[in-house]
């Protein structure tokens, strides 16, 4: 099979940058594409050959004090944006300006005007761009989805739990940490309930975007320092009766297992060692004289590559979108988002922009 090959363009070498880069130089068996460390870009020069340094060491990969030097990299095909929140969007736009591909980190942006802005964009200049919801494309959510949805396991879905929280000492981190910083979208919901957003929406509804349905949403938060340092959901679909319960926390950490789905034949809990890396999932049969199964899903790293070998696909095809993750399905989390912060406080200065 051909394998198309890209050349990354990195912006900001925070962790999941580091992450990214590091998935994507591993020896593997199972690769579909070819994937280059073309160029990072950090705040400092230092900063960006000492990233190559550490997680690319054997790229040839160009090291940029600046991120427009990297935008403007002719060997770049793609920019990886892995900066804060808050500058997901003057990312992805000054990408497109000069015609590059992008994969942008979730949350995509801050809220759903944003990231219509930056689709509006991309559609104009024909680039393709994805939100990096990397979970989505690792081999357990597809297995898992196929299970619950094609084979019904589980027989009629009742109800769905999944909740991801990690322990912060928010009490010593400086008020500008990207954690705790209003301005830089910091709280629980956007940095880490989405992932339990995700696993709900997949696990209730066999459709994303726009054919799937509109559930009805109720929330809450707990605001501190004018972030959400926990979040609660309850997504209620009218027509089945469906149900999902999900939650954020920046005050506890999740246990193992962190997700449960009902239903009429029995049960599937998920588990790993956090919320967005799924690592094994268990069907517990509600017949008694049935034997449970388990599904593990043992990989190196953390399954990035995944997802950048699904873009590199789609690019080489001419596609602007991925089925995995369209637009669509990034506007209607985004907007789902939007709306629990609305009725439970916490607000970002961007949100007021005109």
């Amino acid at each position: 099979m051909d394998r198309p090959t890209l050349r990354w363009g990195v912006i900001g070498t925070g962790l999941i940058s580091s992450w990214f880069v590091g998935d994507l130089v591993l020896p593997r068996e199972d690769k579909t594409a070819n994937h280059t460390i073309q160029a990072i870009g950090s705040s400092s020069q230092q900063k960006a050959e000492d990233f190559i340094q550490k997680f690319a060491p054997e790229s040839t990969a160009t090291a940029y004090g600046t991120y427009d030097a990297v935008y403007a990299d002719p060997k770049v095909d793609i920019i990886y944006i892995g900066t804060p929140h808050a500058f997901h969007k003057e990312g992805c736009l000054a990408a497109i300006a000069h015609g590059k591909h992008v994969l942008c980190e979730k949350p995509f942006t801050l809220n759903r005007r944003e990231a219509a802005e930056v689709f509006d964009a991309a559609k104009k200049q024909g680039v393709f761009i994805m939100e990096a919801l990397w979970t989505r494309f690792t081999p357990l959510c597809q297995q898992l989805q196929k299970v619950v949805h094609e084979e019904k396991l589980v027989g009629e879905v009742h109800r769905v739990f999944c909740d991801f929280g990690l322990q912060f000492d928010l009490e010593s981190l400086p008020s500008s940490s990207r954690l705790k910083n209003v301005a830089l979208g910091g709280g629980s919901l956007l940095d880490i309930g989405i992932y339990s957003i995700t696993w709900g929406l997949l696990l209730l509804d066999d459709q994303i975007g726009e054919k799937a349905a509109t559930p009805h949403v109720f929330s809450a938060q707990t605001i501190s320092e004018e972030i959400d340092v926990a979040t609660s959901m309850v997504l209620h679909y009218p027509e089945s009766g469906r149900q999902g319960i999900l939650t954020s926390s920046m005050k506890t950490k999740t246990d193992p297992i962190f997700a449960r789905i009902e239903g009429s034949k029995g049960v599937i809990t998920i588990e790993g060692p956090g919320t967005s890396m799924p690592s094994k999932f268990t069907f517990i049969p509600r017949d008694i004289d049935s034997e449970k199964r388990e599904f593990s899903f043992p990989q190196p790293g953390f399954g990035f590559y995944y997802e950048a070998d699904a873009v590199a696909h789609d690019i080489a095809a001419g596609k602007t979108q991925n089925c995995v993750m369209p637009w669509a399905e990034t506007l209607r989390v985004l907007e789902l988002m939007d709306g629990v912060r609305e009725r439970g406080g916490a607000r970002f200065p961007q949100d007021n922009a005109v």
